[in-house]
């Protein structure tokens, strides 16, 4: 039963990441083929990321199903985009999820790897936004993980929750598990919002003397 959910996870990121991407993409009116290489790097960027870091096959090289499942969802979008008009909100419900869902598979490989659970969070954090990253910047975008809106936060307060219930709740972990992707998604909602942002420490004095 876990091991199913944790592949169900892994399928629902994948194809939310891959509609993330594919969205983005066709705001930028690419082309199909575009639309493909975005989706793709969306889904796959952050996991190719961690695997390297944790110096270990990067699981898509070795792995069909998510390359048809990104090839599906990419092809089911550019369909879906007929009857679509809002693509912000859809852009952003998928981001959100699979922010949430790649965040916890991040975690669980670095457990895999008995690895400290401080950096844990950080490789769950980069399994849910370095996707994103890439995909923004191919998009000539500033990505949204540097601009205001809470986004690596989110991550890290899920993770760090997800953690903390693990070790002192006899909840299971398939509970856990929902929990923590629901409160990534809650942040980001309520973040967006209402338009929380981390506070700045530190003062900014523009220059009109300077180039």
């Amino acid at each position: 039963m876990h091991e199913q959910f944790n592949f169900a996870i892994e399928v629902l990121g994948t194809i939310s990441f891959s509609m993330s991407g594919s969205f983005a993409a066709m705001q930028k009116r690419l082309d199909p083929f575009g639309v493909l290489i975005i989706a793709f790097v969306t889904s796959v960027g952050g996991g190719t990321v961690r695997d390297l870091l944790l110096d270990i096959p990067v699981f898509w090289m070795h792995d069909l199903l998510t390359c048809a499942v990104i090839i599906l969802t990419s092809i089911f979008t550019m369909i879906f985009k007929s009857f679509e008009k809002n693509f912000q909100v859809t852009l952003f419900i998928f981001d959100s999820f699979g922010l949430g869902l790649f965040t916890i598979i991040g975690i669980q490989k670095g457990l895999n790897a008995d690895i400290h659970p401080l950096i844990c969070i950080g490789l769950g954090t980069i399994t849910g936004c370095f996707g994103g990253i890439i995909r923004d910047i191919l998009l000539n975008r500033i990505p949204l993980i540097f601009r205001k809106e809470i986004y690596a936060t989110a991550c890290i307060v899920g993770g760090s929750s997800f953690l903390l219930l693990t070790k002192f709740t006899h909840l299971s972990y398939t509970v856990i598990q929902i929990f923590t992707i629901l409160l990534i998604v809650a942040i980001r909602t309520f973040a967006v919002k209402y338009h929380w942002q981390i506070p700045k420490f530190y003062g900014y004095e523009h220059n009109n003397s300077e180039m």
